[in-house]
C-alpha cells in the first residue's frame, strides 16, 4: 500500500489527509501545531515524531505550508525531508510560494535524485473538504504519471501545466484574476446599489450578461444572492483576505523576475493591503466589499 506523509495540517491540508484516509491510504502526518496531528490521528493517520521520520519509507511526502521559506526549511537541511527521504520517493508540494523559489528545490531535488512535482491548488476550504480541488501541476510527465493517481482521489481537474514550477505560474496568475475580478465585481455592486439599482436585480442582469464572472456567480460578494458564498456567513472564509494579498504578491514577485507589468495586480494588492490592516486579515476576501 502506498504511504503518504503529510506536512502542514492547516485550513487545507486537514481536509486533504481526512479524504486521503477515505481513500484507503496511510497516512503520516507531521506539523508544528501537536493539536493539529492529534485531530487528525483520531481519523486513523499516524504521528510523524519530525521531519525526518516523516520522511523515512514514505513513497509520497506532500507538503502544505504557508511560505516559500517554510518550505525550504522544512525541505533543505541535514534534518529536513530531502536528507531522509528514500530514493524512489515522489515529493508534491502543494503550498502556494514564490515561483523562484519553487524552481530553485526542484533543482536541489533533481541533484539529490529526488523526484518532484509543484501542486498548488485552486478550490479554498470547501474544495479541500469536497476532494473537488482543481490541481495545477508542473515537473516532468513521468512525475506526473506517477502522482495522478492521489491527485484525483483528492481533487476534481488535474492539469499538468508544463515543467517545473509551471505549477505556480498557474496558480500565481489564475488568482491575480481572482483578486481583481472580485474587487471589479464588489465596485459594481456598491455603485449599483448607490444608484438605486436592486443588487438582486442587476446579479440577474450581470449573471447573464458580459458582467458574468466566477466572482460574480459563484462567490458573490454581496449577501443573499449565491447560497453557500460566505457573504451568507457573515463572511467567514472561505478564503481568507490575509491568504489573497499573498497571492498577490506573489504575483508581484513573479512579475518583477521576468519584467512583466502587471498594473492591476499592483493596485489590487495595495487595496487588500488596506483591507487586512484594518483587521480582517482573517475576514473572507470577498469581505472587500464593505470597505468600499
Amino acid at each position: 500500500m502506498t504511504q503518504i506523509s503529510f506536512i502542514g495540517l492547516g485550513h487545507m491540508g486537514h481536509p486533504m489527509v481526512r479524504n486521503l484516509l477515505k481513500a484507503g491510504f496511510q497516512v503520516k502526518v507531521f506539523d508544528v501545531v501537536p493539536a493539529a496531528i492529534q485531530s487528525l490521528t483520531a481519523h486513523g493517520a499516524t504521528a510523524a515524531k519530525s521531519l525526518a521520520d516523516a520522511a523515512e519509507n514514505a513513497d509520497i511526502i506532500i507538503t502544505m505550508l504557508q511560505t516559500g521559506q517554510q518550505v525550504s526549511e522544512v525541505c533543505l537541511g541535514p534534518n529536513g525531508l530531502f536528507a531522509h527521504a528514500n530514493p524512489t520517493v515522489l515529493f508534491i508540494d502543494s503550498s502556494s510560494i514564490e515561483i523562484t523559489v519553487t524552481r530553485e528545490l526542484h533543482q536541489v531535488a533533481q541533484s539529490m535524485g529526488i523526484a518532484m512535482l509543484d501542486a498548488p491548488v485552486s478550490g479554498g476550504v470547501a474544495g479541500a473538504e469536497a476532494a473537488t480541488l482543481t490541481f495545477m501541476i508542473g515537473g516532468s510527465e513521468e512525475n506526473f504519471a506517477r502522482g495522478q493517481f492521489l491527485f484525483e482521489k483528492i481533487g476534481k481537474k488535474i492539469v499538468h501545466a508544463g515543467p517545473a514550477g509551471n505549477g505556480q505560474a498557474a496558480k500565481i496568475c489564475n488568482n491575480l484574476i481572482l483578486g481583481i475580478s472580485m474587487i471589479a465585481v464588489c465596485e459594481a455592486f456598491t455603485l449599483g446599489q448607490k444608484l438605486g439599482l436592486d443588487p438582486k436585480k442587476f446579479f440577474e442582469i450581470s449573471s447573464n450578461a458580459s458582467g458574468q464572472c466566477w466572482s460574480m456567480t459563484s462567490y458573490s460578494p454581496v449577501p443573499g444572492l449565491v447560497e453557500k458564498a460566505p457573504s451568507n456567513n457573515d463572511y467567514k472564509p472561505g478564503f481568507m483576505a490575509k491568504m489573497m494579498l499573498k497571492d498577490l504578491r506573489l504575483g508581484q514577485h513573479a512579475a518583477e523576475s521576468v519584467s512583466a507589468a502587471i498594473p492591476l495586480g499592483a493596485e489590487a494588492a495595495e487595496l487588500y493591503a488596506l483591507f487586512v490592516n484594518q483587521g480582517n486579515a482573517e475576514v473572507d476576501f470577498s469581505g472587500i466589499i464593505n470597505m468600499l
